[in-house]
């Protein structure tokens, strides 16, 4: 998986650029339709694309605007998080997932 280009912002965190953006299409925590994600990848060397779920929900009403949105220090910290827990965004493979509505629920993250 990809990030496209179009709509992405950058972000550098730690000294590595990446580019991010909120996600429509989910691919982790047994989504249910209704939660925020958003994307994470090497902004040089795509390789393994990170996926958040932040377990806060996804406001699909373009005149409605979610009562939290993501932003860039949130972004900063799931990729350290993501890095703590053995994200290589320069490798490829599969989406790396990290669930942080488990997190919120008291569980551990994923």
């Amino acid at each position: 998986m990809a990030l496209v280009k179009k709509g992405s912002r950058r972000i550098v965190v730690d000294g590595v650029a990446y580019r991010w953006r909120t996600s429509r299409k989910h691919w982790c925590c047994d989504y249910d339709g209704g939660t925020l994600a958003y994307a994470v990848e090497h902004a040089d060397r795509p390789g393994t694309t990170l996926v958040v779920e932040t377990g806060r929900p996804f406001v699909q009403e373009p005149r409605l605007l979610p009562a939290e949105l993501v932003l860039p220090g949130e972004v900063a910290a799931g990729i350290r998080a993501a890095r703590s827990r053995g994200w290589r965004p320069d490798a490829p493979g599969s989406p790396f997932e990290l669930c942080l509505s488990a997190a919120r629920d008291g569980s551990e993250p994923g």
